[in-house]
């Protein structure tokens, strides 16, 4: 197959032919339709993970159709279309008290890009191994080796490619104001970032009724974006009086802090009424640097994976969807595989809000 390898942390995607082994117990071979670029796979531009993966396929928001099921695979069958997720255990205490996202082994199946045993199922045309097990799944290929569990059936019917962002980015974003905050009508929120997460928790919020939305950015065309997608009023990242623009007196009930920078995550509490709850999302370096008294009333999270169990979430967001009340298309921008160092580009820049690797099957 055709895939985007990753060879070092500040060099570019190359796409080379890479041989996949056969789907091992509990595992299905998926042939990828769409592949979401998040913005959690630049961490392997980080020299630290970078040196642990090595050569690696990225991608974690793949959408497909199974063409192969391995040995104990019970609940999906060939020719099954597919969302891909984040993978876990199934048998820890958090995975069977439905909270997968905190399952015990979520860094080891999903930041490694290493089955939780160390092995890989990918090598290139050297016969060198190949990570390929990025979030259980590496999607920025033709083909990838999913779980069982981190594969949620969906319609034929329905757009593969348009939908596979659902699996990480828009499921962080909607799944932090549902699961998380549970924020009920009429109450407030603030959202510090207007990507592809930050926006999908403006949708949400629109949809659970929220009274007030605050959505922070520093580029004009995110904050009009979110106006379009819900957002009651934003402000913009960086002005002095940041803080006052967006409490407007007690503060808001909630936050949601998507870039991980420090001093946002620091506004992001600042922001809060008490009793307020900042959930914070961001995949960085930053660090949260608060006295003691600030949490006085306030209650601050990190939350994976907007805490959520995908076979539950990713529906009820199709649905929204279909009805529709979370309109992802105005969020997605659609590239080749050969132009995936463009939706790279372009993503950190900002000009893409959520950059789809399309394949033509």
């Amino acid at each position: 197959m055709r895939a985007a390898v990753l060879r070092g942390r500040d060099g570019p995607y190359l796409i080379e032919e890479v041989t996949l082994d056969a789907p091992r117990a509990g595992e299905v071979l998926v042939e990828i339709v769409g592949a979401g670029m998040c913005h959690t796979d630049l961490l392997l531009r980080d020299p630290a993970v970078a040196a642990r993966s090595g050569p690696v396929i990225l991608g974690h928001e793949g959408s497909g159709i199974v063409r192969e099921v391995g040995p104990g695979v019970t609940r999906l069958r060939v020719g099954d279309h597919v969302l891909v997720s984040f993978d876990s255990c199934g048998w820890c205490t958090s995975c069977l008290g439905g909270a997968p996202a905190h399952c015990t082994e979520f860094e080891l199946r999903n930041m490694t890009g290493r089955r939780p045993d160390g092995s890989v199922g990918a090598r290139d045309g050297g016969g060198s191994e190949v990570a390929n097990r990025w979030f259980g799944q590496s999607c920025f290929a033709e083909y990838a080796l999913a779980t069982e569990r981190n594969t949620v059936v969906v319609d034929e019917a329905l757009p593969l490619e348009l939908l596979a962002p659902l699996g990480c980015g828009l499921q962080t974003g909607a799944g932090s104001v549902f699961n998380e905050m549970r924020l009920a009508a009429g109450q407030s929120l603030a959202v510090f970032g207007a990507g592809a997460v930050g926006l999908a928790a403006v949708m949400a919020a629109r949809i659970a009724g929220a009274g007030d939305i605050v959505v922070v950015d520093l580029l004009d065309s995110r904050l009009e974006a979110a106006l379009d997608l819900g957002a009651t009023r934003v402000v913009r990242g960086g002005t002095d009086d940041l803080t006052d623009q967006v409490r407007r007196g007690a503060g808001v009930d909630f936050s949601l802090e998507t870039t991980a920078v420090t001093s946002v995550i620091a506004a992001s509490v600042a922001v809060l009424a008490r009793p307020g709850k900042a959930v914070l999302v961001g995949a960085g370096a930053g660090e949260l640097r608060l006295a003691p008294g600030q949490l006085a009333g306030r209650t601050v999270t990190f939350a994976l994976e907007g805490s959520s169990v995908p076979q539950i979430l990713l529906p009820q967001l199709i649905g929204h969807w279909q009805a529709g009340r979370f309109p992802i298309e105005r969020l997605v921008t659609t590239y080749g595989l050969d132009d995936i160092n463009l939706a790279e580009a372009d993503s950190i820049a900002g000009t893409t809000i959520k950059p789809v690797i399309g394949f033509a099957v």
